[in-house]
């Protein structure tokens, strides 16, 4: 049986990593960090203890084209405050979809970046 320590990474393709730098770096503010000099281009990012990796992936062929779908694959990420996300989304400029009654048993808002990657922004009711 594997023995499962924790989750390290989650990967998502990019079609243009400069243009999904600022998204990330200056638009949510992902702490970037050190990635090994690998052939491929990529960022990496700290989230939380775990890591977020950026791969450019010129051709567009493994990304997704559509709107938010909750049952497509995205990543999902814990924040402390409902009202400050959305606030700081909308002051970003940045569309979402929020359901703040999920039937999750908490709050989720979901959001595409600019290669419609779906991330998901998990809170508790009353945060």
């Amino acid at each position: 049986m594997i023995e499962f320590e924790r989750l390290h990474h989650v990967s998502i393709a990019v079609r243009d990593l400069e243009r999904a730098r600022r998204f990330y770096s200056e638009v949510l503010r992902f702490q970037e960090i050190e990635r090994p000099p690998f052939k491929s281009k990529g960022i990496w990012y700290a989230v939380g203890n775990h890591q977020l990796h950026l791969l450019e992936h010129p051709n567009g062929e493994t990304l997704r084209n559509g709107e938010i779908d909750s049952v497509d694959g995205h990543f999902a990420i814990w924040v402390k405050s409902y009202k400050t996300t959305i606030e700081w989304l909308e002051k970003a400029g940045v569309s979402y979809e929020a359901r703040p009654h999920s039937v999750a048993g908490f709050a989720q808002i979901y959001i595409l970046d600019l290669d419609k990657n779906i991330i998901e922004f998990d809170v508790a009711y009353d945060s």
